[in-house]
């Protein structure tokens, strides 16, 4: 009789999940520096534009996302990330990058900011059983295997005048 155990093959999914997500975020920060890299201030700034609406691309997923396979949905309705939410869920990325505009002084402070951001939000995608990362938390959204046959997850909010209870 062949056993299997459950929780192993959760925990495997769970780290092979985590580990796509970082694939794909790298792949957006790789088109965000080659952005950097091609001409100085106006790539800076284009690759801020990027990293803003990078998740609210094509139903909610940035390059890499689409490359990888995922999407960003929101958890108040589950429908796609929005461009706010793009915004938001980018910040701990978008702050660091702005700075990388300024010469010497803006790179250093950049990489004294973007650190910490970066190390925190590993930390929280790998502490937090929902492996959301700081940008998700901020933003209340998360990151869903691009199935098109999901089931659609939006809510269905309740009128304040239909009461389910008696008067």
């Amino acid at each position: 009789m062949n056993i299997i155990d459950k929780k192993y093959l959760l925990q495997s999914q769970i780290r092979i999940a985590r580990l796509s997500r970082i694939i794909a975020k790298s792949i957006d920060l790789f088109i965000a520096l080659i952005l950097c890299t091609v001409v100085h201030p106006l790539g800076v700034l284009l690759a801020v534009a990027y990293l803003c609406i990078s998740d609210s691309l094509q139903h909610g997923q940035s390059v890499g996302k689409k490359f990888i396979g995922l999407a960003v949905i929101s958890l108040d309705d589950g429908r796609p990330c929005s461009f706010r939410q793009s915004s938001i869920r980018n910040l701990p990325l978008i702050i660091p990058t702005a700075l990388l505009i300024i010469p010497f002084w803006g790179w250093l402070l950049a990489i004294l900011l973007g650190l910490p951001l970066v190390s925190l939000e590993l930390y929280l995608l790998f502490s937090l059983d929902s492996g959301h990362r700081l940008g998700d938390v901020m933003a209340d959204t998360t990151v869903i295997a691009n199935d098109p046959h999901r089931l659609n997850l939006t809510k269905k909010r309740e009128s304040w005048f239909e009461s389910e209870r008696p008067l």
